[in-house]
């Protein structure tokens, strides 16, 4: 398996396949980790994946911060759950983990190689690439995975349509040494947008927005220059005394590939999709692209997978990119537009107050509202991801993500054992029993069959009617 770039997506995806035993090699074009910390969010949905895989004590303990936004309004992101909130992760430590994770699993990750070649034969795909030293490299392999950003090689190579709309709008940012200047949070000003978070480093994130401003065309980063200049006509403050550690720019271009699978080739990650990275969503989207995908490529390539499934991850995960390129896109309107949504915000703010608005945008942002078609009767678990719970199983007491954590499927019985229908395939099904506590989600749910990436495929009875389908349409035959 190839897979190309080792960013935070890439570096999952190769962790899941490795877990699964399949031989996986990251190609990557910079020559080591990056020293560029760009997102820091980690939302509810991804803490619990992470927890799944048991990585959460690599992050250490980063803070949390329950209040969000939603275009640059006050959000509570507070629901149910052990991880609600944001929590605070520079990418450069969830690389980190990522990485040292997927290479003790056994994951080949190769540094300094610049890709220039993609071909699907049909049988197989080959990528040639040229590693830091000028060797010319082609690997072959069962499937090829971009995940190599929003300006993407492979995407190019291909020429796969990336229909969307282009960038109308742009934010300035730095993150800047030695400068004092007072903390704002998403503050307008008359001729702008101003925010600025100083860390416990004194190091200054700053980002800035001209109303009005029209997106400049660059070969690159912007200068240090600009952005100072852009943040004094805002604010009125001079920062061109500090010392700026990494600049950058993005803006509100929105774009999704047609298509996710390209025969042998994938996307995932910013590769697939292109947006704003608004209250850290992109980096979010991408981690959940990459776990979605990882248990199905690994079921095709060692031949468990039934007719189908692998198709199911460019059905499920471009829905999602859809739904959420759409709350980006509301977004970077309230947050970047001018004085003329300013009615608009006002009504938003209003309607925030009232919980149920509020619940159904935390839920939109933290992606805890994702839920996949799978089939077979109404329920309110089928399609949605196994509710966070705390477990007795005989003499001890697990969490349902501890349960995850084979990276295979999960027959889970309540309180007595599950049917037999589906216990034959061990290989790739976990069968527990546990007791879940009175009045919680499960309580009324005699059995649940859950896929390796936590959503539930399956709720029943002790007859187990419909059990075997959804065993096969999952899991393949024995």
């Amino acid at each position: 398996m190839i897979v190309v770039g080792a960013g935070p997506a890439g570096l999952l995806l190769a962790g899941e396949l490795a877990l699964r035993g399949i031989q996986v090699t990251l190609l990557e074009r910079r020559h080591g980790p990056t020293t560029e910390s760009r997102a820091s969010t980690l939302h509810a949905r991804t803490m619990e994946l992470l927890d799944s895989r048991g990585l959460l004590a690599d992050l250490g303990s980063p803070p949390c911060e329950p209040r969000g936004h939603f275009g640059g309004i006050p959000l509570d992101l507070t629901l149910p759950g052990p991880y609600p909130g944001q929590w605070k992760v520079p990418q450069t430590r969830t690389e980190s983990v990522l990485e040292e994770w997927a290479l003790g699993l056994g994951a080949d990750l190769r540094c300094g190689h610049t890709l220039h070649a993609v071909a699907d034969r049909g049988t197989h795909v080959e990528a040639a690439a040229t590693s830091r030293h000028g060797q010319h490299v082609t690997l072959r392999a069962a499937h090829l995975v971009a995940c190599d950003g929003q300006d993407s090689t492979v995407r190019r190579l291909l020429g796969a349509d990336f229909p969307g709309t282009p960038a109308t709008r742009e934010l300035l940012r730095a993150d800047v040494e030695g400068i004092d200047i007072p903390d704002r949070r998403f503050e307008r000003l008359p001729g702008g947008l101003a925010v600025a978070a100083r860390n416990p480093a004194g190091v200054t994130r700053v980002m800035v927005h001209e109303f009005g401003a029209a997106v400049r065309e660059r070969a690159g980063d912007p200068h240090f220059d600009e952005i100072a200049a852009a943040w004094k006509r805002v604010t009125g403050e001079d920062i061109t005394g500090g010392t700026p550690l990494w600049v950058n720019h993005f803006d509100d271009e929105n774009r999704r590939l047609a298509r996710y699978r390209h025969g042998r080739v994938l996307f995932a990650g910013d590769a697939a999709h292109r947006q704003m990275p608004i209250g850290g969503q992109a980096l979010n989207l991408g981690l959940q692209d990459a776990y979605n995908l990882g248990w199905k490529l690994a079921a095709a390539v060692d031949g468990t997978a039934p007719a189908g499934l692998l198709d199911t991850y460019g059905t499920e995960r471009a829905a999602v990119g859809a739904a959420v390129l759409g709350n980006i896109r509301a977004q970077a309107l309230l947050l970047l537009g001018g004085p003329e949504t300013e009615p608009l915000r006002t009504v938003l703010a209003e309607l925030v107050a009232h919980d149920d608005v509020r619940r159904h945008l935390a839920a939109m942002i933290s992606g805890l509202d994702v839920r996949y078609d799978v089939g077979g009767p109404e329920h309110p678990l089928r399609g949605a991801r196994l509710p966070h719970l705390r477990l007795r199983t005989g003499a001890s007491v697990c969490s349902t993500a501890e349960l995850l954590r084979s990276g295979r499927g999960l027959l889970l019985g309540l309180g007595a054992p599950p049917p037999p229908a589906g216990t034959a395939l061990a290989d790739r099904i976990d069968t527990v029993t546990a007791r879940p506590a009175p009045g919680s989600p499960l309580a009324d749910t005699p059995a649940v069959l859950v896929r390796p990436d936590g959503h539930v495929v399956w709720t029943g009875g002790r007859d187990g009617d419909g059990l075997a389908q959804a065993v096969a349409r999952w899991f393949g035959p024995p």
